[in-house]
């Protein structure tokens, strides 16, 4: 399930407008058909920031940095983003759209496996945004939670859509579904562990592809 296209436009409206930048990286999207959350969600990765007062943002998965220059849109001058990707040129792309932004924020880019990347970093992360392979959502969370300080929040995406129909992943979380196996079963899987763990309150935000929102609590 995707939200119509008309409430996607009008959330996109009342948000923060897109600059040259971000319609650029939004037309390589509808050529090429590359994921990405898109400016409706983007504005709302930017409000959290603003609302954490985050200091430091995390991504599992950074693609050619499409997330990452909402973020920094967000931060404030003395604040730190690390971007991390596996395909070396969508870095590379990524690098050279948030340099073009201007922004006056340390950005890391880390050419690797994010769950790998993660341990060489320190607590605290105010914000993080799961978006690599599904079926490792549950391994990221699990490599990145005693990073994130109560009142911090993880960020998962692709919750309702994606290379999945809504009513796979409806079935597995609130149907009878049990197994738990490739893109849906990792998603499904996901919900599962954050929903269970007392440390994080969560809650579902139905725009783009649907983000979990988990704020950790103890």
């Amino acid at each position: 399930m995707t939200v119509p296209d008309d409430v996607e436009a009008f959330a996109e409206a009342v948000g923060p407008p897109a600059d040259d930048v971000v319609r650029e990286m939004d037309a390589r999207a509808d050529e090429t058909g590359f994921p990405t959350v898109g400016p409706a969600v983007g504005g709302w990765l930017m409000q959290l920031v603003g609302l954490l007062d985050a200091d430091r943002v995390f991504e599992f998965g950074s693609g050619y940095g499409y997330s990452a220059y909402w973020f920094a849109r967000g931060l404030a001058a003395d604040g730190e983003l690390v971007l991390t990707e596996v395909d070396a040129d969508e870095l590379d792309d990524a690098r050279t759209y948030l340099e073009r932004g201007g922004f006056d924020v340390t950005i890391r880019f880390e050419h690797g496996d994010a769950i790998d990347v993660i341990d060489g970093y320190d607590a605290p992360f105010e914000l993080v945004l799961i978006d690599n392979e599904k079926d490792r959502y549950v391994e990221a969370l699990e490599a990145v939670r005693s990073k994130v300080p109560v009142g911090g929040v993880v960020v998962a995406d692709n919750m309702t859509a994606g290379p999945f129909a809504f009513e796979e992943i409806h079935r597995l979380v609130v149907g009878d579904g049990s197994e738990r196996e490739g893109t849906v079963g990792g998603v499904a899987a996901y919900l599962d562990h954050v929903r269970d763990d007392p440390r994080f309150e969560t809650t579902l935000l139905p725009l783009g592809e649907g983000l979990a929102v988990s704020r950790r609590v103890a």
